[in-house]
């Protein structure tokens, strides 16, 4: 849903942050004035806790990483504290894969570039003997991680361009509309993060202004991620190929060329928050050394306010998946040696999630 208070004028802006942050005191604050028999149980059980925080991020465990949430949230947003920052600065940006919805056994975008090989192949009968195209056509993962880096570009280039970007983008909603994962079977769409879908309204519902900022092809995102996080097209910066003006039947058309224009993964993160937002982000949250560059440059030394850094640690491979030093998709090594040092709060997804996706 998108943010009702960025409808609001400029001139009541400031008015809109007080009106918006008075009903979340009210709401929160329930517990307090109504004294309930559960809410007397909660403050007997966990006084620290008690009832404001679940009613935030109700899928948030207790404990470090939810407090340095709220806590941070609650000093930039609050009108006397002296860390108060006025709506417009109030900007986070956020990783895609592995940090708001699942990436493995591999990246989704390279089971939509998988299937666009299979319903291409067709026309091109000479990818049943030619690499990477006949692994990707066998549906062999393994070989798909082990693709240099031109060998997958040159597939991207073969499956993503070439068409208009409206046909492109009606090939990505109806995949989307389809696309299960290969081990649940779950909706792709239904693989994504019920405690980041909580964290992404609770900033909303408090003047921040949310974007996606990911590796994965922009025109891939757009589609579908103001339905699914409710982050409408313009929020949202990913790496993208050429485009070209042309005249198709007399009608003016955006074509996708087979060119790459930018990797926005690692050191083209900040690049691109530079270029697309054009203020820097108080907050940001990532899963992977791909991610690094992100957080370093929003919580970088000499910021004029508070700066917020969050990792997500893939822990838990009961209820999702275990990987991070190792891991062909999604590395996390430097990035979590570092985030101590760094003041990065790293998620323990096994710990400080109750529920990982969203109930059927």
């Amino acid at each position: 849903m998108r943010d009702p208070f960025f409808s609001c004028s400029a001139v009541r802006s400031h008015r809109c942050s007080l009106i918006v942050a008075a009903l979340l005191a009210i709401s929160l604050s329930g517990c307090a004035t109504k004294k309930t028999d559960s809410c007397r149980k909660c403050a007997a059980e966990a006084p620290a806790d008690c009832c404001s925080a679940p009613a935030v991020l109700p899928s948030w465990n207790p404990g470090a990483s939810r407090q340095a949430i709220e806590r941070f949230v609650e000093s930039v947003t609050k009108p006397s504290s002296p860390n108060f920052l006025p709506p417009a600065q109030r900007i986070a940006v956020f990783d895609n894969d592995g940090t708001l919805w699942c990436e493995q056994p591999i990246y989704f975008q390279l089971l939509f570039t998988i299937d666009r090989v299979k319903a291409l192949a067709p026309q091109h009968p000479e990818w049943k003997e030619q690499m990477p195209y006949s692994a990707l056509l066998a549906g062999d993962y393994d070989r798909v991680h082990s693709m240099k880096r031109q060998e997958l570009l040159d597939v991207v280039m073969a499956t993503h361009a070439g068409m208009t970007t409206d046909e492109f983008d009606t090939i990505v909603r109806d995949w989307i509309a389809t696309a299960k994962h290969p081990k649940t079977g779950k909706l792709l769409t239904k693989m994504v993060y019920q405690p980041m879908l909580e964290m992404l309204a609770y900033l909303r519902a408090n003047g921040f202004k949310t974007y996606i900022v990911s590796g994965g092809g922009v025109e891939f995102m757009r589609p579908w991620a103001d339905a699914v996080y409710g982050i409408p097209p313009e929020q949202v910066i990913g790496s993208s190929i050429r485009t070209g003006y042309e005249s198709r039947g007399g009608k003016p058309v955006l074509v996708r060329k087979a060119e790459l224009e930018f990797i926005d993964d690692k050191e083209g993160k900040p690049i691109a928050i530079q270029k697309f937002i054009g203020r820097p982000p108080v907050m940001a949250f990532g899963n992977s050394d791909g991610d690094y560059q992100m957080l370093e440059w929003t919580t970088r030394d000499g910021s004029s306010s508070p700066r917020f850094g969050m990792l997500i640690h893939h822990t838990d491979d009961a209820r999702e998946y275990a990987y991070d030093r190792k891991s062909h998709v999604g590395k996390l090594a430097v990035a979590l040696d570092d985030a101590p040092a760094r003041g990065w709060v790293i998620v323990d997804m096994k710990s400080d999630w109750k529920t990982i996706f969203p109930a059927d």
